[in-house]
């Protein structure tokens, strides 16, 4: 099943990355310029002028490298800036530039030309949920629960608003559980970390189902919340958790991305 979460592949942009990764390019039409046609005989793109292109988002990028895209129509442009590297997407025009990514219909991969070119950030395996500053948590379910689910969350990332409905379900099947919410607000989501913010200096359930629901709440006005959010941002980054949604399970294995309440309960159960 795939698996998606927000964090950031390097330099401003802004995208989310999906494990695993397959590297496959789609099957070649017969004629015609289609996936199969040798596109270089009538479209191109140099590194000068992919560099050109992009030279508005910026000092210190670097277009290393350019291949035909997995989708039709595109460049894949392989970027670098400060030691990370990123892709984008040119259309043949030259006219748009896409950010995100391209998505296999019949694998439900992600399908990226660079592969190996890309450096992956390191996702732990296991931690000790005995670390994790839960003093800065906001907490669903049953705060004296016998039972520990630890979810850094980002409240501007689609996929934790996603996950949010599945652990008010959770909530409901599995009464024993208390859920740490570790507010981790990502760079790409610039809103996240007042709104972060705002749901720990109130630590009402109407603010923090409000920010994830994509509606306004307070502006925060504590420092000791400014904090608390750091303090969770510098455990995620020392612990190698690099994007939203990443869960915690009681015996410290760690999973990346949103699961439904069922799964859920079933991995908290040992399942």
């Amino acid at each position: 099943m795939l698996r998606i979460t927000c964090g950031m592949l390097g330099f401003l942009l802004l995208v989310c990355f999906i494990a695993p990764v397959a590297a496959k390019m789609p099957p070649p039409q017969e004629n015609g310029c289609g996936p199969g046609h040798e596109c270089s005989k009538c479209h191109s793109l140099s590194l000068k002028e992919a560099g050109e292109l992009l030279a508005f988002a910026g000092a210190g990028i670097k277009v290393t490298s350019i291949k035909p895209a997995p989708s039709h129509g595109l460049y894949e442009v392989l970027v670098e800036q400060t030691g990370k590297s990123g892709v984008v997407y040119i259309d043949f025009g030259k006219k748009h530039l896409l950010q995100g990514q391209i998505v296999n219909l019949q694998t439900k991969q992600l399908v990226v030309a660079h592969d190996k070119e890309l450096s992956r950030p390191k996702e732990p395996q296991k931690l000790d949920p005995a670390g994790i500053p839960v003093q800065h948590s906001f907490v669903m379910g049953n705060p004296k629960g016998s039972k520990k689910l630890f979810v850094f969350d980002d409240p501007d990332c689609p996929y934790c608003r996603k996950l949010h409905l599945e652990l008010k379900k959770l909530e409901k099947i599995a009464p024993d559980i208390a859920i740490h919410v570790m507010l981790m607000p990502l760079p790409m989501h610039p809103e996240a970390f007042d709104k972060s913010r705002a749901i720990l200096e109130t630590k009402k359930r109407e603010v923090f189902d409000r920010a994830f629901e994509g509606k306004s709440v307070p502006k925060p006005t504590r420092e000791s919340s400014k904090a608390a959010v750091d303090a969770i941002i510098r455990f995620a980054n020392a612990n190698g958790i690099n994007g939203t949604p990443t869960l915690v399970l009681p015996d410290g294995r760690v999973v990346v991305g949103s699961r439904d309440a069922e799964e859920l309960k079933r991995l908290i159960d040992g399942k």
